[in-house]
């Protein structure tokens, strides 16, 4: 098999789950095995990369291999060929956070700073704070500063349409009834992603001007998406400003993206289990970011190891060795088996096992185990050479995590969330109480100054 530069040996996971390890199996090769074009492509059937895909790419990547020329590469290429959803095009502006956040190096963000800067449309943003592809706003120059060829950008939000691609005209597609408004709550919920995340490259390349101005916006985005998103009653976002349907990723997106009020998201995260799994392969990426963010690990687990027709195990029951574009034909006739950016495999180690940077290059991360109710887990991924969850007593409501890193000064063992900084000097403690699997973040603290 021809394939990028892949070290099998990177990362590894076990666990008391089979499904769970079938899974990550799964992900995991299709991440070697579609690497051989030496850029992020859709499969067979397109054979071309799309941002959203790549983005989903990336961070698999990082999930099973210490390699990030080939994510960089993809996103760079990108850039220079964008394609035409309104959403993809604000993902390239978190290709460029990530590359940065997983790699620590900063340079090809610098070297390419006014393409990604095109690429968050703030000229497609009116008075109330909020963008519109659907406004009249999209002007020539805004599309060539983005270096969009093919007319004009569409709202997608997830894939594919209902009565499209071979689905008959009654058939639903992958939105969960999404009801399209000029201002869309997706699209909206990527825009003020993005400014976060490019506000944050800026300011560490010393443009605090920008740095600034990109807050700004941000901040009154927010508060416009509550006023006139937020359904009042129910407290759950709806669709767009002119409609009272409220979908699953309406929901989601703003879940995932630190959009919702510490008040609204216990209603939000009721309503977003109410709605299964209501989204494509693609959507599911932030469906699991919602879930494990909103701290319903037990849910999350329960979509990672799922035997259902919309899981990743049906694909390896279908009989596919590498994850596919949609959940089964049924779903999207004209699918294809070779889909990388449709894999899970990233949230066995970012969100059960809890190991995510916090700054760049992970000089300073988190251990956060969320293992539900899986009885063992064991993962070896970057920077951690070691991180194992088990129960600590027979009601499995206590669960102690132990982890190694080569960076670190000693071996922790502890039943916390763990903060951790990767240069040797004083080490603290903090002590609170006992980790529960209801969450990890009031637990005992491990923290390196």
């Amino acid at each position: 098999m021809v394939h990028y530069p892949f070290n099998d040996m990177a990362a590894h996971f076990s666990s008391s789950d089979t499904t769970l390890n079938a899974v990550w199996e799964l992900c995991k090769y299709s991440m070697k095995a579609t690497s051989f074009a030496g850029v992020y492509v859709d499969g067979d059937r397109e054979r071309i990369p799309y941002e959203a895909d790549a983005y989903i790419n990336q961070l698999g990547h990082y999930a099973t291999d210490r390699e990030f020329t080939l994510a960089r590469h993809s996103h760079e290429y990108l850039l220079h060929h964008a394609t035409w959803p309104t959403e993809w095009i604000l993902q390239s502006v978190l290709m460029a956070w990530h590359d940065y956040l997983y790699s620590g190096d900063l340079r090809s963000a610098e070297k390419h700073y006014a393409d990604i800067s095109a690429k968050l449309l703030i000229p497609l943003e009116d008075a109330n704070g909020l963008i519109s592809t659907r406004t009249r706003k999209q002007e020539p120059s805004l599309l060539q500063s983005i270096h969009f060829t093919g007319g004009n950008l569409r709202d997608i939000v997830d894939w594919p349409h209902t009565g499209i691609l071979g689905l008959g005209k009654a058939e639903g597609g992958e939105t969960d009834g999404f009801v399209f408004n000029n201002y869309n709550a997706v699209v909206n919920a990527w825009y003020y992603h993005a400014l976060r995340s490019m506000a944050k490259m800026a300011a560490a390349m010393g443009k605090r001007e920008d740095a600034s101005a990109l807050e700004a916006p941000r901040t009154a985005g927010t508060q416009q998406l509550s006023e006139n998103i937020l359904r009042s009653q129910r407290k759950i976002f709806r669709d767009g400003d002119s409609t009272q349907h409220a979908s699953l990723h309406a929901n989601m997106f703003a879940m995932a993206f630190g959009l919702a009020a510490d008040a609204d998201k216990p209603s939000i995260s009721a309503f977003i289990r109410s709605r299964g799994m209501a989204c494509s392969v693609y959507g599911s990426q932030f469906l699991m970011e919602a879930v494990y963010d909103g701290g319903d690990e037990t849910y999350g687990l329960s979509l990672l190891a799922s035997q259902a027709e919309r899981s990743w195990y049906n694909m390896i029951r279908a009989g596919s060795t590498i994850t596919m574009e949609a959940w089964d034909n049924k779903y999207k006739p004209n699918q294809d088996w070779n889909h990388a950016g449709r894999r899970s495999g990233e949230y066995h180690s970012r969100k059960l096992m809890g190991i995510e940077p916090l700054q760049p290059g992970f000089s300073t991360f988190r251990v956060k185990p969320m293992p539900g109710n899986c009885r063992r887990l064991r993962s070896n991924c970057q920077p951690c050479a070691a991180t194992s969850c088990f129960p600590t007593n027979r009601k499995k409501t206590d669960s102690r995590c132990s982890w190694k890193c080569p960076a670190m000064p000693r071996q922790c063992s502890t039943s916390s969330a763990l903060l951790c900084k990767k240069q040797t000097g004083k080490h603290q403690r903090q002590t609170h109480a006992t980790a529960t699997r209801r969450g990890f973040s009031s637990a005992q603290r491990e923290v390196f100054d």
